[in-house]
C-alpha cells in the first residue's frame, strides 16, 4: 500500500505562486517511489477530476495539460519520496482541490483517472482576485 500526503495549499492572491508537495510512503507492486509515475490532478466541485500533469520515473520527463502549460512545473526528489508542483501566476480559475496521484506499476498516467493506482487526500488552493 502507498500513502500520498499533499501539502502546500492555501489562500493566495492572483498572480502569486505556490508550491505543492506530495510525500509518498509505503510501497506497492514490488517497486519504490523512484519507480513510480507521479501526477497531479485537480477537481472543482461538481466537475470531473482533471489531469494537470505528470512526471515519469525515467529521466523525470514531464507532460502538462494545455490549460496549465507554462505556469505549472512538476518535479520530484526521489531521495525524499516527494513530488512537487510549482504554480506561478495563479489565476482565480486555479481555485480547486489538487490531488497527488501515483501509478506504482510504472505505467503512464494519462488524462484518465483510471490510470492512477493511488490518490492523496487533496490540498485546497484558493486564489483571490
Amino acid at each position: 500500500q502507498v500513502r500520498l500526503e499533499e501539502s502546500g495549499g492555501g489562500l493566495v492572491q492572483a498572480g502569486g505562486s505556490l508550491r505543492l508537495s506530495c510525500v509518498a510512503s509505503g510501497s506497492a507492486s514490488g517497486r519504490t517511489f523512484s519507480r513510480y509515475v507521479m501526477a497531479w490532478f485537480r477537481q472543482a466541485p461538481g466537475k470531473e477530476r482533471e489531469f494537470v500533469g505528470r512526471i515519469m520515473f525515467t529521466e523525470g520527463s514531464t507532460y502538462y495539460s494545455d490549460s496549465v502549460k507554462g505556469r505549472f512545473t512538476i518535479s520530484r526528489d526521489n531521495a525524499k519520496s516527494t513530488v512537487y508542483m510549482e504554480i506561478n501566476n495563479l489565476k482565480p480559475e486555479d481555485t480547486t482541490v489538487y490531488y497527488c496521484a501515483a501509478n506504482t506499476r510504472g505505467f503512464v498516467i494519462t488524462t484518465s483517472p483510471s490510470t492512477v493506482d493511488y490518490w492523496g487526500q487533496g490540498t485546497q488552493v484558493l486564489v483571490s482576485s
